[in-house]
């Protein structure tokens, strides 16, 4: 890619391009129901990034949790989708990344099908959309779609950027401050998505003026 083509950027989608909050902790409640299980599904939105069954293991034993993973991915487009609002900015920050000839991708932890879901029922077109990708795994898709920037909420996200030789655009609108952000590395933290747009012309401006 020459430094006078637009970029590809990559984003993540929970409390990155949606508030996935309100539809997870439905779709928890839905798994509870089902299994009989408790769950506190309030504490488990507080800690949304890593792969789900990081957050299964703590409610289920390690024999159950590849068995309620399936159940939970099956009721979540029921649950989950209709309450999930995109975050502040989301729209408006990968329209600018395409009106700039750019390309904009979704690289996420989350099930593709249902990351599909999300963006189909908000609206939201990116160029691709890549599941099943945490942290520095994260940086397979970077490097075959060549994004040079990617923008995510949490450390794993910073890891994952760093790994594929990209920037790392942090937002702090998920689990991790913005000294944790920094301190993992992160080159940009912004405060939400709303400042995405104005950071994103100078970071074209100086590619092209290098």
């Amino acid at each position: 890619m020459s430094s006078h083509s637009a970029p590809t950027v990559g984003f993540d989608l929970d409390m990155t391009l949606i508030d996935s909050r309100p539809g997870i902790k439905a779709a928890y409640e839905a798994l509870s129901a089902r299994t009989g299980t408790y769950i506190d599904s309030d504490l488990a939105i507080t800690r949304l990034g890593p792969p789900l069954e990081q957050e299964l293991v703590h409610w289920f034993p390690d024999e159950r949790v590849e068995e309620v993973g399936e159940l939970y991915r099956e009721l979540y487009p029921e649950y989950a989708i209709a309450p999930t609002p995109a975050m502040k900015g989301a729209r408006e920050a990968i329209e600018t990344v395409r009106r700039a000839g750019g390309r904009a991708i979704v690289v996420t932890a989350k099930h593709e099908p249902n990351a599909k879901l999300h963006l189909s029922h908000l609206g939201i077109e990116a160029d691709a959309v890549i599941g099943w990708l945490w942290a520095e795994a994260k940086a397979e898709a970077l490097r075959e779609y060549g994004a040079t920037v990617y923008v995510g909420d949490h450390t794993g996200d910073v890891r994952g950027a760093r790994t594929a030789g990209a920037l790392s655009v942090a937002v702090a609108t998920g689990p991790c401050a913005v000294d944790e952000l920094l301190a993992a590395g992160a080159d940009v933290v912004l405060d939400d998505l709303t400042a995405f747009p104005a950071w994103l012309s100078g970071y074209i401006g100086d590619r092209r003026a290098g």
